[in-house]
Parts: C-alpha cells; sequence; structure tokens
C-alpha cells in the first residue's frame, strides 16, 4: 500500500486500477461530521500518478480527481461520469451501492480491480 494513502474511516476502499502504475481510482466511505443520523457518504478519488508538468484538479458531486497527464486525467475523468451515468440509470448514489455492485459497475466501464499485495 502505498505510504500516502487515504484510509477509510468506515469501511475498506475499495481499489481499481485504471492502467499499470499511472492512475488509480478509490472509492471512500467516509464517517458523517454532523452528530445528526444520516447515511454515510462515498467518495471516487482518483489519482494520476503519471505527469506532463501541468497539475490538474477536477472535482464533481462524489469524485475528487488529480495529477496525471492530459490523457490519463480524460481516462480518470472519463471513468467517474460513466460510473456515476450508470448509478444514475439503476437509480442510486454512490453512498447507497453495495460494494458488490459498485464492482460490477466499475468493471462494466472498464476498470479492473488491483490485486492486494
Amino acid at each position: 500500500m502505498c505510504p500516502n494513502a487515504i484510509r477509510a474511516p468506515v469501511a475498506p476502499a475499495i481499489r481499481f486500477a485504471l492502467t499499470p502504475a499511472r492512475t488509480a481510482l478509490r472509492l471512500l466511505y467516509m464517517a458523517n461530521s454532523s452528530k445528526k443520523k444520516g447515511r454515510r457518504k462515498a467518495l471516487m478519488l482518483g489519482l494520476g500518478l503519471d505527469s506532463d508538468g501541468h497539475k490538474r484538479l477536477t472535482t464533481g458531486p462524489n469524485f475528487v480527481l488529480m495529477g496525471g497527464s492530459e490523457e490519463t486525467h480524460d481516462v480518470m475523468t472519463e471513468k467517474a461520469i460513466k460510473i456515476n451515468e450508470k448509478l444514475a440509470a439503476k437509480g442510486k448514489h454512490l453512498d447507497t451501492v453495495s460494494p458488490e455492485e459498485f464492482d460490477d459497475i466499475a468493471h462494466s466501464v472498464g476498470l479492473r480491480r488491483k490485486e492486494s499485495q
């Protein structure tokens, strides 16, 4: 595991790789910051590990994508948007979908699960 990786406080992160050693997309469940009872929040975090000298940051309602070359960042953005479209088609949100269902959706948009080491 990367020494700078963020750990999910509520549930383990689900890791996917877009391309070997260039990017990583993680689904993180965040603890509810308020004292009120509510549903947990989820966030997709994409990190581009290659660079062409430019700093890139793209945010959406449930994702943050950082870094990467132009090509890598475009691929991460496309995958995050496709995942959200598939969730919307099923009438679900990122924070209500099961890990198995997220796995299926991520696989359907071209992501593959990173093997544990």
